[in-house]
């Protein structure tokens, strides 16, 4: 779904590209790109903070993992962040803006940045619902930043970055599926089966709904899967997730295989690596890997 709200310009300007915190976009990747980032609120019992902003990735990982932590629960932006995040990209000297967001399935944050659009009836916005998460979600404002530097008329960039939505994809081996149901990403029923069977779960994102692809009994049968599934075609980007409790070791050996096995090979300035955020990690939980890529055509 792609919603566009226009303005008649005299000549191009420059396009901006905004997206929300659970895009898993590396600080130093999206400040690099240019990458406005929207934060997604995260709190821990009454204690409530927003995502890369007065709480870092880091930071996260540390109060998840406490041993009498809660559960961490997420909460969409409001429509007045983004709007503050689009006016702050016009004072900038945008002209206009192209913000792929989670899917309007997993979050309300599609729907505050619609309204954020509209509170700007003179301005040209265009917000994508992205249909996924994390970098999948991220590799789209990635694509927004590369095809708004060769002077694509912004409108054009919505459009092609919606028509490579279909390209894009990630599985990650996740250790339990209790976090996605207690996030609500996920039915009880469903998440129920992986417990009761031990399995370490292989999930994805089908139709805007995270869904368990397959169930591999072990970890490391689950990891070797993911490889498997990923480097089943030709890749033009690829985003390697992890979250701080895997070894670096078991990190890198895992980018090495995926990338040692991409069909033709990909470019190394394309592939990235990043932890799991603040704004993604209390659905997914500790203990997992996986990859967000982008198919090549």
């Amino acid at each position: 779904m792609l919603v566009a709200i226009a303005r008649e310009m005299d000549m191009p300007g420059t396009t901006a590209v905004v997206t929300d915190s659970t895009a898993d976009l590396p600080p130093g990747l999206a400040a690099e790109q240019g990458i406005r980032v929207v934060p997604l609120y995260v709190r821990f019992g009454s204690e409530e903070f927003q995502a890369g902003v007065d709480l870092s990735t880091e930071a996260f990982w540390t109060r998840m993992l406490a041993a009498d932590a809660p559960i961490p629960t997420t909460a969409a932006p409001s429509p007045g962040t983004f709007r503050e995040a689009f006016e702050a990209c016009f004072a900038e000297g945008a002209s206009a803006i192209v913000c792929p967001a989670i899917g309007t399935k997993l979050s309300a944050t599609f729907q505050a940045a619609t309204l954020a659009a509209q509170m700007l009836p003179d301005r040209e916005i265009h917000i994508i619902d992205t249909a996924t998460t994390s970098m999948s979600t991220g590799i789209a404002a990635l694509l927004a930043v590369e095809l708004a530097g060769t002077g694509m008329p912004a409108a054009d960039v919505a459009a092609a970055v919606t028509d490579r939505q279909r390209d894009i994809d990630l599985f990650v081996a996740v250790d339990t599926l209790v976090y996605l149901r207690k996030g609500g990403r996920l039915s009880a029923a469903r998440a129920a089966i992986g417990t009761v069977l031990a399995v370490k779960p292989i999930i994805t994102v089908r139709d805007g709904e995270v869904v368990a692809a397959e169930s591999p009994r072990t970890r490391s049968k689950a990891r070797a899967r993911v490889i498997e599934l990923v480097t089943a075609q030709p890749l033009e980007r690829l985003a390697i997730l992890y979250t701080p409790t895997s070894p670096q070791a078991e990190v890198d050996a895992f980018r090495d295989a995926i990338v040692s096995r991409v069909p033709g090979g990909i470019d190394p300035a394309r592939v990235s690596m990043g932890l799991i955020g603040a704004s993604t990690g209390p659905h997914l939980g500790p203990d997992l890997m996986g990859a967000a890529f982008l198919k090549r055509r």
